[in-house]
């Protein structure tokens, strides 16, 4: 029996990769191609879909004949995406405006009135048991409604980034659960839109597409997509899911007890669960995991990997400078700056609230500081602390993560998982044992590669699918270490409430 091939397609925030995978879980081949972020308003964030598109179509003619597999022996493709983006479609399924992404913070009005409308926070989570969150779309719709009603009159039909990618290949329409959950607008517990909240928005039910299983068939590739992309005709395409959840899955998050920590862009923990959870307060989002039967919980902080990226480019110019010198990666030179300091920094703490946060504090007039600045401060101290304030930002939800199920263990993905540092210093602030997984560099992608196979019936589920993963690295907590961070934690959790007043002020004030 020949080998069999499987592509995955992640949308990211930054740029769209596509991997292909043999059915023994080996990457044979990969790309990622970037596209622009454009902030016309502070606090917003949109993206063109038509360059997430072009960067897929020139993915896959890099790594299709890069890969060297026949076309008959891949057996199906599947997508990730960034969660909660509104793609507004017309009544062609043409393209009404740039989408709305998920660290977009425009939406809070209208976040405020669908949960008052619904009867505050506990009546909201008998309809989703979620928040709406400035991220989600469901506010991205309510705001389309106020702010641009032209727009919305024009759309029929919405759907988040990887379901337009999705569109773009077979010509048809829907959406995952998975996904479906980041809208704000899905009953999780029964796996279906919530009629009784579109109702009370005063939203037409047709706006909101068909929501299925991730590894159920969405269509094949048509004769225009094959042609324009390289791929097969016909080949079966699978629905996937929102990265935050299939990510996880792609790294091997199948149940309970096992986090998966991602330090990307954004930041997120999360659990697999086999049974439904109520989420008390709505302190985490409670979402659909990628088949039947299955939830995560999950807890997103908006800026990890982007904080130490921004702090690259805004006040490592000198490190850049070295690192091009030398010829090494940057990261590598402000890491062994870091390593200077010490564990709790000499008390400078670095609140990461670059773009507002989701939880455990779901508020867009947060700001990031850096707080304990001395005269004897350096900056190996002020490096390291934007490290440990991701990291602290992590171990909250990670605390809130084990009312669900005794935490054991940690999977760590994204970028931040490359630093030997970081990945010690998640061990030592979480004290729990840290993996890096095969394959978990791949991030969405690998899990819609999971996704896809289960579909195509290479494997039976997900938990057997997750057998293909293995474990590369081991970093074991250092007790020496903790005392400082858990003195420097405390530190960093009371500095939002502190400062929320502050932050309220300047929100006043248009900062």
């Amino acid at each position: 029996m020949s080998k069999k091939y499987l592509i995955g397609l992640d949308i990211g925030t930054s740029g769209a990769k596509c991997i292909i995978v043999d059915d023994e879980g080996k990457v044979v081949a990969s790309s990622t191609q970037e596209y622009p972020l454009y902030t016309p308003k502070p606090g917003w964030a949109e993206q063109d879909p038509v360059d997430w598109w072009d960067a897929c179509v020139r993915g896959l003619k890099i790594i299709l004949p890069k890969s060297g597999v026949k076309p008959e022996d891949i057996a199906g493709v599947s997508y990730s995406g960034q969660m909660h983006g509104l793609v507004a479609l017309d009544a062609a399924n043409e393209v009404i405006r740039p989408a709305i992404l998920w660290c977009d913070q425009r939406t809070q009005a209208q976040c405020d009135w669908i949960t008052e409308k619904a009867g505050g926070l506990k009546g909201l989570l008998t309809y989703t048991n979620n928040q709406m969150l400035t991220g989600y779309t469901g506010g991205k719709i309510l705001w389309l409604k106020e702010e641009e009603p032209d727009n919305f009159v024009k759309m029929k039909l919405f759907v988040c980034p990887k379901d337009y990618i999705r569109y773009k290949m077979t010509g048809t329409l829907g959406i995952d659960m998975s996904d479906a959950s980041g809208t704000g607008f899905f009953d999780v517990r029964n796996r279906k839109w919530s009629d009784g909240l579109i109702a009370l928005a005063g939203l037409d039910k047709a706006i909101f597409p068909e929501a299925h299983e991730s590894t159920e068939l969405a269509g094949k590739v048509t004769a225009a997509a094959a042609a324009e992309t390289g791929l097969p005709e016909g080949l079966n395409c699978y629905y996937g899911g929102g990265d935050a959840i299939i990510q996880t899955t792609g790294g091997g998050m199948v149940k309970p007890g096992t986090l998966g920590v991602v330090i990307g862009t954004a930041g997120n923990v999360a659990m697999a669960l086999d049974k439904y959870e109520d989420n008390p307060n709505g302190a985490l989002q409670l979402f659909c995991g990628n088949e039947p039967g299955s939830w995560m919980a999950l807890g997103v902080t908006l800026t990890a990997g982007g904080a130490y990226r921004w702090y690259r480019d805004e006040l490592c110019k000198y490190e850049r400078t070295v690192a091009d010198a030398e010829q090494r990666n940057v990261y590598d030179v402000m890491g062994q700056s870091a390593e200077q300091s010490v564990p709790g920094a000499h008390g400078v703490v670095f609140t990461p609230y670059l773009t507002g946060e989701r939880c455990p504090y779901p508020d867009p007039n947060c700001r990031a500081s850096f707080y304990g600045l001395t005269l004897g401060a350096t900056k190996a101290d002020i490096t390291r602390s934007v490290m440990e304030g991701v990291t602290y930002s992590l171990r909250q939800l990670v605390d809130i993560m084990g009312s669900f199920a005794h935490n054991e263990k940690v999977y760590t993905s994204g970028g931040g998982s490359a630093s030997q540092l970081w990945r010690q210093m998640q061990a030592d602030i979480f004290n729990l044992p840290v993996y890096t997984m095969s394959a978990a560099s791949e991030g969405g992608a690998y899990g819609a590669i999971m996704v896809a196979g289960v579909g195509a019936g290479i494997w039976k589920d997900l938990k057997e699918a997750a057998g293909i993963i293995k474990a590369e690295t081991e970093t074991l907590p250092c007790p020496e270490n903790q005392p400082a961070y858990n003195d420097t934690y405390d530190i960093y959790c009371k500095l939002y409430h502190a400062l929320k007043p502050v932050y309220d002020l300047s929100a006043a004030k248009g900062y």
